[in-house]
């Protein structure tokens, strides 16, 4: 630790030094971070980058930490998040514009209250908004793309409102991810006026689905594969024989064999070693590439 760098990032928000990214993902794996940081508005977020970028220090942008594989090795540069501060959300008839750090759940549940449709297939996402945009979330075959209006980003030091058309919406796939500098600040939705009732029967048959079919005993960082063109990627997972099968401390769930979990130890080389089995075994017997819908940081290779 600098006692400099942490002097000066103490000027734009509150510090965390040596926190193990395993405390800040889903799956809880993860080495130890230099710093994290917890901006409080956009001048903040201007002032912090700048001054990353002037030390040439490296930098992540974490949410609730959902579909992310982090290393176990330190981490030497800046978590920044901004789910401490980046909370609040405005509904103007069937508009709603939340900032990055919303909890996607928080969000699914005040729409149910206020009978507008369109985020129900998130109600069992544990992620959030930004995040949810990031990799265009979706479920129950929605996703984030079929309701957002516009996005309002943090790139080359200037802050704007950017349509959803420029963001290359397709299967868990937007135009941030071409772009990890771009930082999403807050997401417009426009949403559909509907009887709440039917609104939370929906979200309650969804989470009885997601409680009957997930492994939500174990972490996880939720689907590990992307589903190939007309299939089910739990289906060639089952078809090569690994449901339930582990390495160390990570297990294929028996639940839902899309799903790794870790079953109390796992580290992240037991982790990625049982994912590269999969696509090996997967690929020998199909001759299909899964890819992967988690991201990996903070790998050397």
């Amino acid at each position: 630790m600098d006692d400099r760098i942490l002097k000066e990032l103490r000027e734009f928000g509150k510090v965390e030094t040596g926190r193990l990214l395993s405390t800040m993902t889903t799956l809880r794996i993860g080495g130890p971070a230099d710093y994290v940081v917890y901006p409080e508005n956009d001048i903040g977020v201007d002032s912090l980058i700048t001054f990353l970028e002037n030390e040439q220090i490296p930098y992540k942008l974490l949410g609730k930490g959902s579909d992310i594989l982090c290393s176990d090795d330190p981490y030497h540069g800046v978590i920044i998040r901004l789910d401490k501060h980046y909370n609040d959300a405005y509904f103007k008839g069937g508009m709603l514009t939340a900032q990055a750090g919303c909890s996607i759940i928080a969000l699914a549940s005040e729409c149910m209250k206020r009978g507008l449709s369109g985020l129900e297939f998130a109600s069992g996402i544990p992620g959030t908004l930004g995040g949810a945009v990031f990799m265009n979330a979706g479920a129950y075959r929605s996703d984030m793309a079929a309701i957002v209006k516009q996005i309002n980003v943090y790139r080359d030091h200037k802050v704007e409102w950017i349509d959803a058309e420029e963001c290359e919406f397709r299967y868990r796939h937007s135009i941030f991810q071409r772009h990890p500098d771009w930082i999403i600040l807050a997401v417009r939705m426009e949403l559909t006026p509907s009887d709440p009732k039917k609104i939370e029967a929906l979200m309650a048959d969804r989470r009885k689905r997601r409680f009957d079919s997930q492994p939500l005993n174990y972490p996880s960082c939720g689907s590990v594969f992307r589903n190939p063109e007309g299939r089910n990627a739990w289906e060639l997972i089952d078809g090569v024989g690994y449901r339930g099968k582990s390495r160390g401390g990570a297990m294929v769930s028996e639940k839902h064999c899309n799903f790794i979990v870790n079953t109390g130890n796992a580290t992240a080389a037991d982790y990625l070693a049982l994912v590269e089995e999969i696509q090996n075994a997967v690929f020998e017997k199909y001759g299909i590439s899964l890819r992967t819908e988690m991201e990996k940081f903070n790998w050397t290779f």
